[in-house]
């Protein structure tokens, strides 16, 4: 009997093969359009308090309105119901707030005052987010050196497990993600347009490329709207999954999900032995996901 390692290695499409080699054939598509803008992210990390020998899960959504930038935080525990605090996202670019939650004391500093942004609400430098949990650092966002000076903590033991993306504008979805600890980020960009060849178009067509390279294309969409790739990215098999149903034949709604989920246990790396794989902790067993929702037009 073969392996599971061998009969993924059979299937998956790896982001380093030969096949991903070629150059991007996305100038089919029609017509030419600009990535659409990101208008919320949300993160979700796993914090192990070693105090308490527990794990919280800390949701940190950032959001942009018109009004301005900002950001929530949802505290969940799988002892307790979620709660969430809301630091007054678009009336404080700095602050420090208290609150109680899950029977935890929750402070959260931040300071946003001269945070850079490149696409969408997220920052990219000039800013930090820490979360203390029972004066414990918990979460720690951002590469501004004054944190270090205002708590002077150490650094906090936490991993994102899942990162949530909403899109508006064309059908075409740019972002970057980590799919583990000790990969690197790789740039995802996934494209629903018209196959157009000498001025006929010839139907829909789904293409999902990372790092430049195309790893697979969906034809004929308006048949195949819902479905699913493996691919392999770091090592790891990593299920491409996508929905655009709406996004073809609902004009109201004109929405579409993608998600990269990563296998955790047995089938997450192929080229590991399953007494290899037995061996690791648990926390290193724990898949990572990300999930793309798009719309053609915003609220």
């Amino acid at each position: 009997m073969r392996g599971i390692a061998s009969c993924y290695n059979e299937h998956a499409i790896r982001v380093s093969d030969s096949y991903c080699s070629r150059p991007s054939n996305q100038a089919y598509l029609c017509p030419k359009q600009n990535p659409s803008s990101r208008d919320s992210v949300t993160c979700m990390y796993r914090v192990n308090l070693v105090s308490k020998q527990k794990q919280l899960y800390i949701t940190l959504t950032w959001t942009k309105k018109l009004v301005g930038q900002g950001f929530t935080i949802t505290i969940n525990s799988s002892e307790y119901p979620s709660s969430k605090f809301n630091p007054r996202q678009f009336r404080k670019k700095k602050g420090n707030e208290t609150f109680e939650s899950h029977n935890f004391e929750i402070q959260v500093l931040w300071d946003l005052s001269v945070a850079k942004y490149e696409e969408g609400p997220e920052p990219v430098g000039g800013f930090y987010v820490v979360v203390l949990v029972n004066s414990e650092l918990g979460l720690r966002l951002g590469d501004k050196n004054e944190i270090e000076e205002a708590v002077g903590l150490k650094e906090a033991g936490f991993s994102m497990v899942s990162r949530s993306e909403r899109f508006c504008g064309s059908g075409v979805y740019a972002t970057k993600a980590k799919f583990c600890e000790t990969g690197i980020v790789h740039e995802i960009v996934i494209k629903c347009g018209v196959e157009s060849e000498e001025g006929t178009n010839k139907g829909h067509v789904l293409c999902v490329c990372v790092d430049k390279k195309t790893m697979f294309e969906v034809k004929r969409l308006r048949w195949n709207f819902r479905g699913n790739q493996t691919i392999f990215v770091d090592g790891l098999v990593v299920d491409m999954m996508w929905d655009v149903h709406d996004w073809l034949f609902n004009p109201n709604s004109a929405s579409a999900v993608f998600m990269f989920r990563t296998r955790s246990g047995l089938d997450s790396r192929l080229w590991l032995e399953e007494k290899t794989l037995l061996t690791h902790k648990e926390q290193d067993r724990v898949g990572f996901s990300l999930l793309i929702s798009a719309c053609k037009n915003p609220d």
